[in-house]
């Protein structure tokens, strides 16, 4: 956005947008409204449970002690103190406390503790794309453009806001909020050309949005779950895999900590990572959560995790792996993810490829008519919009044009799936013409552009007819003398088939 724009950003339609009525809009005590405005909005208040968010001063907030910061539960209260603030949850917790007695250091920011999920957001830690380059691939391989785009210090953050909140219970062991990680992990894969974050905590602390620093707004590109929930799905139907797992039994007959990708894990020794790459945390969190898996006893395992970290070449505080420890073994926690194991062995094990099996954990995927599934296959997909395209299409125009996100919208697929599909696609055709906003997209089959050719033949062939018998109802008769006539006549018998041309078959070839 620019200065001027900036300077003109309503935070508190912003908020209210990020936040929805997770959190009430004045303060209940010394609250700066007045008394009207106050008493309607706590009878909309008492309408909907309300929790808090947590906000840090600055980023150092975040220590090995625990997180310095406060609780908020009003955005009057954070309207008057955003400028003050580095970061906070966009998303809003059902219980809120602090850890010690001088209630500096908060706690409570929990998955298995939020009350709805507000927003999904990606971070991008670099400012090597520019944000046009963002929002592009936003449109093209992502859901579609973040409702903000707040610059960071080193990179940028995507909110994208839920046109209504998520709201995460403990029914069907947290359905909702194993749903809401699979969205917010197939978002940050799509945005994987612009280096997001792929480790980058779900449901934590974000930068707060402030005039400084958002340098996008679209406040009413705002999305459905249902929306989230269908994209998703199709993202999952790209790499084969489900939306939920099912668990058959936490402790499995094989002994998955005696396979090869565990040892292999287990030797790894140069695990500290960075930002944007999974690390040391990741590492033992996951050989936790296979210890768990394997059955073994929590002392057991902490003793392994120990000594493990003692053999890192940049080990954790003793205290870090007692955490992660009962972390692992808080309940929360059926065993480790595929994707994870997969992603530490590419990252810290990379000459060797190993098959990762969880024994128990594990689920069938049956392919089913299309009529009783959700997910599409790319034959599927190259069907439809080649149904589609010959539906639109007008043979004296070889290209149907629409924008990518048109025909996805028209057709339901997702943008990441047409790109893929497009580069593997021998009969779909696509092209673009001019540059910037004002570029067209255009879009054919090479049956239909066949056609197209074939047509432009027939009318050329036409024309040419009406050309040659202008010349012989004289119309041209001051330009074109008799002898010209004489041939104009005998073309036009060659052309309708009355006479052979004169010099050979191929004098003049009867397609045009």
């Amino acid at each position: 956005m620019l200065d001027k724009e900036m300077a003109q950003v309503d935070m508190t339609s912003v908020f209210d947008g990020i936040l929805h009525r997770g959190i009430t809009k004045y303060r209940k005590k010394s609250s700066k409204a007045s008394l009207p405005r106050r008493i309607q909005e706590d009878k909309l208040d008492q309408l909907s449970k309300k929790g808090a968010i947590f906000v840090v001063r600055q980023k150092n907030d975040f220590t090995d002690q625990g997180v310095k910061g406060y609780i908020v539960t009003s955005k009057e209260t954070l309207l008057e103190d955003m400028n003050q603030l580095s970061h906070f949850t966009p998303n809003v917790y059902r219980k809120y406390t602090y850890n010690d007695k001088a209630r500096r250091y908060i706690t409570g920011f929990e998955e298995h503790n939020l009350l709805q999920v507000n927003s999904f957001v990606v971070d991008i830690d670099t400012k090597k794309y520019s944000r046009e380059d963002i929002l592009m691939t936003c449109m093209d391989e992502s859901i579609g453009v973040p409702t903000l785009m707040i610059s960071t210090t080193r990179g940028y953050q995507l909110y994208f806001v839920l046109d209504a909140p998520l709201f995460i219970s403990n029914k069907n062991d947290f359905r909702g909020l194993r749903v809401a990680k699979r969205i917010a992990n197939n978002l940050k894969r799509s945005l994987k050309s612009v280096e997001a974050d792929m480790y980058c905590n779900d449901f934590g602390f974000f930068r707060v949005p402030k005039p400084s620093n958002i340098v996008s707004m679209q406040l009413d590109q705002t999305y459905t779950i249902a929306q989230f929930i269908d994209w998703s799905m199709r993202q999952d139907d790209d790499i084969q895999r489900p939306l939920f797992v099912v668990h058959t039994n936490t402790h499995t007959k094989v002994d998955i900590t005696r396979t090869e990708w565990f040892e292999a894990l287990a030797q790894a020794v140069d695990t500290k990572g960075k930002k944007g790459q999974i690390g040391r945390n990741n590492m033992l969190f996951t050989l936790a959560l296979v210890c768990l898996q394997a059955g073994w006893p929590k002392e057991r395992t902490f003793d392994f995790l120990d000594e493990y970290n003692s053999r890192l070449s940049h080990p954790l505080k003793g205290a870090t792996v007692k955490v992660i420890t009962e972390s692992a073994y808080s309940g929360k926690y059926n065993g480790p993810a595929t994707e994870y194991i997969q992603d530490l062995l590419t990252t810290y094990v990379p000459n060797r490829k190993y098959e990762v099996k969880l024994g128990g954990n594990g689920w069938y995927k049956f392919k089913k008519a299309r009529e009783d599934r959700q997910n599409s296959h790319y034959e599927e997909w190259e069907q439809d919009i080649q149904k589609y395209l010959s539906a639109e299409f007008d043979a004296s125009e070889p290209f149907i044009w629409r924008t990518q996100k048109q025909l996805c919208e028209a057709i339901g697929i997702p943008q990441s799936t047409l790109n893929v599909l497009i580069k593997q696609s021998t009969t779909i055709l696509k092209t673009v013409v001019g540059k910037g906003r004002h570029s067209k997209t255009g879009w054919t089959t090479v049956e239909l552009f066949r056609k197209h050719v074939l047509y432009e033949l027939q009318q050329t062939k036409a024309n040419y007819r009406q050309f040659l018998q202008m010349i012989v109802e004289d119309q041209l008769c001051d330009v074109i003398q008799s002898p010209a006539r004489q041939i104009a006549y005998e073309f036009i018998n060659v052309l309708q088939g009355k006479t052979a041309p004169p010099y050979g078959e191929h004098y003049f070839d009867s397609s045009g």
